[in-house]
Parts: C-alpha cells; sequence; structure tokens
C-alpha cells in the first residue's frame, strides 16, 4: 500500500503562481514514477506533468513552460511549481504514483482544489 497526501492547492489571480506537495509514504518501490493529473468540472482526468525516479519528465503541451514538476526522492515527495496560471487551469489537482517494477501497483491522492479566477 502506498498513501499519497497533497497539499498546496487554493485560490488565485490569473497570472499567479501556486506550489503543489504530494508525499508518499508506505511500500514506494525504487524504480516509479509520480505524476500530477488534473480534472476540471464535466472534463475528464489528464495528464498534467510526470516525473521518474530516475528524473524523466513529461508534461502537458497546455502547461509547458509554465509548470514545472521537481521530486525529491529522498523524502518521497513530488512538486507542482504552477506559474502564470490562467482560468482554464481550475480544476482538481491529483497526484499519481505508479510502480515500474513489478507489482506494478498504482494510487490516487485525495485530489487538491486550485481556482484561478479574479
Amino acid at each position: 500500500q502506498v498513501q499519497l497526501v497533497e497539499s498546496g492547492g487554493g485560490l488565485v489571480q490569473p497570472g499567479g503562481s501556486l506550489k503543489l506537495s504530494c508525499a508518499a509514504s508506505g511500500s514506494i518501490s525504487s524504480i516509479n514514477v509520480m505524476s500530477w493529473y488534473r480534472q476540471a468540472p464535466g472534463k475528464q482526468r489528464e495528464l498534467v506533468a510526470a516525473n521518474t525516479s530516475g528524473g524523466k519528465t513529461n508534461y502537458a503541451d497546455s502547461v509547458k513552460g509554465r509548470f514545472t514538476i521537481s521530486r525529491d526522492n529522498a523524502k518521497n515527495t513530488v512538486y507542482l511549481q504552477m506559474n502564470r496560471l490562467k482560468p482554464e487551469d481550475t480544476a482538481v489537482y491529483y497526484c499519481n504514483y505508479r510502480s515500474l517494477v513489478p507489482p506494478m501497483y498504482e494510487y490516487w491522492g485525495q485530489g487538491t482544489q486550485v481556482t484561478v479566477s479574479s
């Protein structure tokens, strides 16, 4: 079992910044990927950014150049620095953990609301 605890969401004005954190605990495998997804009302959940334990990153086109994913492997924590936020970034943001070695379980955090509005 892996537990994910997210923090850092909130209300911010357009153009502002927020930083999300997700701390993982439990049976963490040495080779894994930790990601951020988001789901806006009436829309499907989508990948925002991913970061493997080996340091590879991947971003959705809509956030490239504005968001940065990083992680501290010693703390099993992944971060999402979000700059130049837009109203369309408003969504519930979910942390995701997936092991890349067997058993390849996947876990989700509870979600944190990000609202971009003036």
